[in-house]
């Protein structure tokens, strides 16, 4: 039966230590005295540790294994397609609860996230989590389910201009954020002085120490406007990976003119373009002379260097030429770097960025798209794009759930453009309310944005647009107190689904729930007035029916058509003999039969 809730992260966590540590398990539950045992002079002994700790931790904590009951909803007048496949997603929502309920399609699949979080400054701060209910939160404040005339205030915000908040509000959103990562997924945060030292306390908690890849220090503006004792140009990115290695940041590609600087051929080498560099090391290696054959001088390395090479290997590189005595022939020796024999033809981001856009760009860049000042301080495409150059390919996916104006999805249609890419973005944004004669919330401003930027760049915007709601199913009600409760329940379930829903939500929501992207290649089938869908994504192939009716001629039409998996409505069916009739010729073929 499925369930109208999302993926549970815990069971996850359960299953993972089942995998690899199944002795740690007594009556099924965790036995922490066989896990300390286990792992012995890891596990920490003694209270005194080195944490961060706030007021709310605990909720916010235990707020990340509260599935979402709710689902994403297509809205097909806000998606724009032109008939191609639809490669890129905007939810529209919560992204607290868009994130748990996008953990099981889109585990371990993004290559990279960017988010500009709120900056826990002294306006209002919008979001509020009610640990114990955030979606039924989320729905009062969208004016979804009756709020008893009351929607959420500022003035109940207040307390949101406060750490611990503020806290509370990134730890849950980080953690599933990581879970959505590729092995060598990165993650870049946009931040101030304000609270970079407690995000980066988390970070280490979620990520790791380990998996920190460095600290971006972006000029943000030309001056400070005498703001503070010290006036602030710059801002902070932090970026983590979800496994720190080599692969997770590839740098700049190299530009023309970096290679012109850098790499000649004067001597018209057949090896191509090359660099000169230092033929000694400063850490213990061979020590020998090197006698120059041009005019018989004889070099040693520098004081407390030694070769990188041996004295046959030496001997050999100066025969071949790759070891020279300078330009004149005459001057101490160096080899040469062939350019083609770099492992990357990229080159390594550094920390200081001061060159790569400022608020000012980003503003402009924004007026001149929507025609007015709407943000203050928008970030530029171009710190988006030299992000998500340094670490994307170009088929990678790429998450933002503080989406804001839409930046980040204009910049990667403008990368895409440029080195004609393929990569494909996720944006979540909060229909946050804001002052404007067009707009009346932000989620209505970051969609004309990209719309008005793929015009600029000349690309199809190419977007499905989804609303986060509660499920399309009715809830069931598992603790069943009086036989009048299991009447009332009964008839419930004759009508398992929520009245105005249609059959694309339900079969989105199916998708979810079953491991499949929201981008998924869905095919419509039509047998005698009645369809069911097919749904292709990698390695998996499922067929969905959800009809009230099932005919012999349907079945046969599906049983043709090549499955993993097969959904049907529970209602569907006559009897339970004739589902489990069904189900049984289903599963001799090897294919996993469902009901809703």
């Amino acid at each position: 039966m499925l369930r109208n809730e999302s993926f549970d992260t815990k069971d996850e966590i359960i299953q993972n230590l089942k995998n690899v540590a199944p002795s740690i398990f007594s009556e099924g539950k965790v036995d922490m005295e066989k896990l300390k045992a286990l792992l012995g002079e890891e596990v920490e002994s003694g209270k005194e540790k080195f944490r961060l700790s706030w007021m709310g931790k605990s909720e916010a904590i235990k707020s990340i294994n509260i599935p979402s009951k709710g689902t994403l909803r297509p809205n097909t007048k806000k998606s724009l397609t032109n008939g191609v496949e639809k490669e890129n997603s905007i939810i529209e929502g919560d992204n607290l609860e868009v994130l748990k309920l996008l953990q099981k399609s889109y585990y371990g699949k993004v290559k990279m996230i960017y988010i500009d979080p709120p900056y826990n400054r002294e306006e209002d701060f919008i979001y509020n989590d009610d640990f114990s209910q955030t979606l039924d939160a989320y729905l009062k404040y969208t004016d979804q389910v009756d709020n008893e005339g009351q929607a959420v205030s500022s003035e109940q915000e207040k307390e949101g201009r406060k750490h611990s908040n503020w806290l509370s509000l990134m730890y849950p959103r980080l953690f599933l954020a990581r879970n959505l990562l590729k092995k060598d997924g990165v993650i870049f945060i946009s931040i101030d002085d304000k609270e970079r030292k407690n995000l980066e306390f988390i970070m280490d908690e979620i990520f790791g120490e380990e998996n920190k890849l460095g600290v971006i220090v972006w000029k943000k503006k030309t001056n400070g406007n005498n703001m503070g004792y010290i006036p602030p140009v710059h801002d902070y990115i932090l970026c983590y990976a979800k496994n720190a290695s080599e692969d997770c940041l590839l740098g700049f590609p190299l530009s023309k003119e970096y290679v012109n600087k850098n790499y000649a051929n004067p001597d018209n080498d057949p090896q191509g373009e090359w660099k000169t560099s230092d033929l000694s090391a400063n850490h213990e290696g061979p020590y020998f002379p090197i006698t120059n054959p041009n005019n018989g001088e004889v070099h040693y390395p520098p004081r407390g260097r030694y070769w990188v090479f041996n004295e046959e290997e030496v001997k050999k590189r100066i025969k071949d030429g790759r070891i020279i005595f300078g330009k004149s022939g005459k001057a101490s020796p160096v080899q040469k770097v062939y350019l083609k024999d770099r492992k990357s033809l990229r080159k390594k981001a550094e920390s200081w960025w001061d060159k790569h856009g400022m608020n000012e760009d980003g503003t402009a860049e924004l007026s001149e798209l929507i025609g007015t000042k709407v943000f203050d301080h928008p970030k530029p495409t171009t710190l988006i794009k030299h992000l998500c150059e340094i670490a994307t390919k170009e088929n990678d996916l790429i998450l933002d759930f503080f989406a804001g104006s839409g930046t980040t999805a204009h910049s990667v249609l403008d990368l895409n453009k440029k080195d004609n890419g393929k990569r494909k973005f996720i944006l979540v944004q909060l229909p946050e309310p804001i002052a404007h004669d067009k707009f009346q919330n932000i989620a209505e401003l970051t969609r004309e944005r990209i719309i008005q930027a793929a015009k600029q760049i000349d690309v199809n915007p190419n977007f499905k647009y989804f609303n986060l709601d509660s499920s399309n199913f009715r809830d069931w009600n598992y603790d069943l107190q009086s036989e009048e409760d299991v009447r009332r329940q009964m008839e419930l379930w004759k009508d398992p689904f929520k009245e105005g829903r249609t059959e694309e939500d339900l079969l989105y929501e199916v998708l979810l729930k079953a491991g499949f992207t929201l981008t998924a290649d869905i095919k419509k089938h039509e047998v005698r007035k009645s369809f069911f869908y097919e749904v292709i994504e990698n390695d998996q192939h499922i067929l969905i029916y959800l009809g009230e009716e099932l005919s012999e001629s349907l079945i046969n039409v599906m049983r043709e058509i090549y499955a993993n998996q097969v959904f049907f409505l529970d209602e569907a069916f006559d009897s339970d003999d004739q589902k489990k009739n069904i189900q049984l010729q289903w599963e001799e073929e090897g294919v996993a039969f469902r009901s809703i």
